[in-house]
């Protein structure tokens, strides 16, 4: 598996799926629903595991590229440096106990929801320090070798589950509220230069999969599901298939975004990442947005020059950045329920794109030659309109969370901003250090979403 260059705005895509993957079908069942053989993903087990699992194999996945996408935030933010992510992660256990305080009743009473708490919390710090003191990953800011996975992410999503577990039953927002408050501690790790990716996603998963096993066990100890489950004022879903989600998928531009100039170069398959939601009126019509990012890499091997190649390029390395764009956008949406889990939907936006710069460097393949890395070209699409359309088909796992897979075409025709250092590259006569040329940047993204209903 975007802010603007690759993989960053998906922190905060990735941890939100946590939200709907704490559906508390199993309590529900002893209350609402008779005895019967439940679906596999309303399982207990499902429920303990599932989202924690998902959080653990993204950050395996994305394990080997933690340093390429470490370096969209060193393009982009590279001085951020804020620490509201020390406070943050404890905000929504301090709003849970708040809420005891003042007599909000919840799924358990005061004590009992101290002793989960607790629970959850020594289970969190075992296993995160354990895996801290284990693994020795250096953090990417070069300060210690204790990286892996973030403890401060693992509190927040502990405690983010804390809140959705006491009263995500009463009102989704709680575990909404939660759930945000615990991305943004993650994103802050990451800007903050404390963490890799695969750190941040880590410590989510571990984080919610303490809480579900603390919950497990004081559980067992009170031998029932909660001490207020008869008589709490649960809020069902409703007929309507609001959402928020994350999605993540493959980007394919129409063209070679970089065919107008006369250099050997060629973009290559992207990817887009972003969060997506809707507020529907009624089971059918919907009005919503989507936030994203698409980036696509570009490759060259040898910069073009008029005549012959130039003997001078045979013992360097070309480094290049990607090309890309960081999107906003609303429209309209349509629902169709084809089945009992079974749902597609389709959309059409309106919005804008902010184009992010990248750039052709070279190296030299001899080493300590002199000169060291220097830019040979930058390039750049420009901010501009766009139009969007596609259609979506999702399974619902439960009332809470589906898996969605998508396809989508974004249209759009930014000037391209081409700036050549003419001190190293020939380009002949026709040329300018500075070349402007408009370039339709259309591409067709196919990937998946976990979409959490409310």
């Amino acid at each position: 598996m975007s802010l603007f260059g690759k993989h960053v705005f998906v922190i905060l895509a990735c941890l939100y799926c946590a939200v709907s993957a704490k559906a508390q079908r199993e309590m529900l069942d002893s209350v609402f629903r008779s005895p019967e053989r439940k679906p596999f993903f309303e399982k207990q087990a499902m429920e303990i595991g599932f989202a924690p699992a998902l959080f653990l194999a993204a950050s395996a996945a994305t394990w080997g590229e933690k340093k390429s996408i470490r370096e969209v935030r060193n393009r982009y933010l590279p001085g951020f440096k804020h620490t509201f992510d020390n406070y943050a992660q404890y905000l929504p256990a301090a709003t849970t106990f708040g809420l005891k305080f003042a007599g909000v009743k919840g799924r358990n009473k005061l004590l009992r929801s101290a002793f989960s708490y607790g629970a959850s919390v020594a289970i969190m710090g075992v296993l995160v320090n354990g895996i801290k003191y284990t693994a020795k990953v250096e953090r990417p800011d070069g300060t210690a070798k204790n990286s892996f996975p973030s403890g401060h992410t693992a509190m927040a999503f502990a405690n983010a589950t804390f809140m959705h577990k006491e009263y995500g039953l009463v009102n989704p927002s709680y575990s909404i509220a939660g759930y945000g408050t615990a991305t943004f501690t993650g994103i802050a790790r990451g800007l903050n230069n404390r963490h890799w990716f695969p750190d941040i996603l880590a410590g989510a998963g571990i984080g919610i999969l303490s809480t579900q096993l603390g919950y497990f066990f004081i559980d067992r100890i009170y031998k029932n599901k909660g001490d207020n489950l008869n008589s709490l004022p649960y809020k069902r879903g409703g007929a309507s298939p609001s959402f928020l989600a994350i999605k993540w998928g493959y980007a394919n531009a129409t063209h070679n975004l970089v065919k107008n100039l006369e250099i050997n170069a060629s973009s290559k398959l992207g990817f887009e990442a972003g969060l997506e939601g809707a507020w529907f009126m009624n089971k059918n019509w919907g009005i919503g947005g989507d936030l994203s990012f698409v980036s696509f890499p570009i490759t060259a091997s040898q910069l073009y020059t008029p005549g012959a190649e130039d003997p001078a390029y045979r013992n360097v390395e070309f480094l290049t950045q990607s090309i890309g764009a960081g999107n906003i956008s609303v429209g309209p949406y349509y629902a169709l329920h084809i089945a009992d889990r079974w749902q597609m939907m389709f959309k059409a936006h309106y919005g804008y794109s902010f184009g992010s710069r990248g750039t052709i460097s070279v190296r030299s393949k001899i080493q300590n030659a002199p000169g060291g890395q220097q830019e040979l070209a930058a390039y750049r699409p420009s901010n501009t309109s766009r139009v969007s359309t596609g259609g979506a088909l999702t399974y619902k796992l439960n009332s809470r969370l589906g898996a969605t897979g998508y396809a989508d075409y974004h249209y759009s025709n930014p000037v391209f901003n081409y700036t050549f250092n003419e001190k190293i590259v020939n380009m002949g006569p026709e040329f300018s250090g500075r070349v402007l040329m408009r370039n339709n940047m259309d591409y067709v993204a196919l990937g998946v979403r976990l979409t959490a209903y409310f």
